[in-house]
C-alpha cells in the first residue's frame, strides 16, 4: 500500500546480481582457465595505457592534475545523491490523520482524527483473540485518502472468511464512530509463529 518504487527495486536488484555473477565467473576463469588470465593481462594492460594516456592529454596548462578527477569526482556525488534519493524512496506513504475536515460552522476550524486512534482501536478489539497470533493495524496514504491496512496472523485451523467478517464488522463499527467510510486492505498470513503456536480451534 506503500509507495515504495517496488518495480524498480527489483530491477536495481536484478542488474546487482547479474554484474556480481559476471564477476564471480570471470574470477573464477581466470583462476582455472591460463587462455583467459593471459587475455585478462593484455586487455589490462591497453586499458591502464588508454587511461594514463587519457590523464595526461586532460591535464590543467602548467600543472600535473587532469580535469578527469574533477569530472570523476562530480560523477561520484551524483551518484551517491541519487543513491540518497532512492534510500528516501523507499516505504513512504504512511499517514498521520485518518479523518481531515473543515468544519463550516459558526466557529470556523478542522476537524482531525489521528490514525493512531483507528489503529489501537482496532488492536485492542482484535488483542484477546485466541484465534490469532499476530495484530498489525497501520495508516497510508493512497491517492490522497487515508486508507488502513489490516495484517493479521490466524493460528491453525481458523477459517479465513469467517475472520474476514468479522473484521469487516469491526471496521463498520468504527466508520460510524468516526463518521467516514475508510479503504481497509485486509492481509491474511501465517508465518513461523502461526506455524508454531498452539491451535485453540480443532482443525
Amino acid at each position: 500500500m506503500n509507495s515504495t518504487p517496488r518495480l524498480l527495486n527489483r530491477i536495481l536488484i536484478g542488474l546487482l546480481g547479474l554484474i556480481l555473477l559476471v564477476i564471480g565467473a570471470l574470477l573464477a576463469l581466470l583462476a582455472s582457465v591460463p587462455a583467459v588470465a593471459s587475455w585478462w593481462q593484455s586487455w589490462s594492460a591497453g586499458l591502464w595505457s588508454g587511461a594514463q594516456q587519457l590523464f595526461d592529454q586532460t591535464r590543467f596548462p602548467g600543472r600535473q592534475e587532469s580535469w578527469v578527477w574533477i569530472l570523476l569526482v562530480l560523477l561520484l556525488v551524483l551518484l551517491i545523491g541519487a543513491m540518497v534519493a532512492w534510500i528516501a524512496q523507499q516505504g513512504k506513504g504512511r499517514a498521520d490523520l485518518i479523518l481531515f475536515e473543515e468544519d463550516p460552522g459558526d466557529v470556523p476550524g478542522d476537524l482531525r482524527i489521528g490514525g493512531g486512534v483507528a489503529e489501537q482501536a482496532l488492536k485492542a478489539a482484535l488483542a484477546d483473540r485466541p484465534d490469532l497470533a499476530g495484530v498489525s493495524v497501520a495508516t497510508y496514504q493512497i491517492r490522497g485518502e487515508p486508507a488502513l491496512r489490516i495484517r493479521l496472523q490466524p493460528r491453525l485451523g481458523v477459517a479465513p472468511n469467517v475472520l474476514a467478517a468479522e473484521v469487516s464488522a469491526l471496521v463498520e463499527a468504527l466508520d460510524l464512530v468516526i463518521g467516514k467510510h475508510t479503504p481497509v486492505l485486509l492481509h491474511l498470513g501465517a508465518g513461523t509463529r502461526a506455524r508454531f503456536s498452539r491451535a485453540e480451534r480443532v482443525r
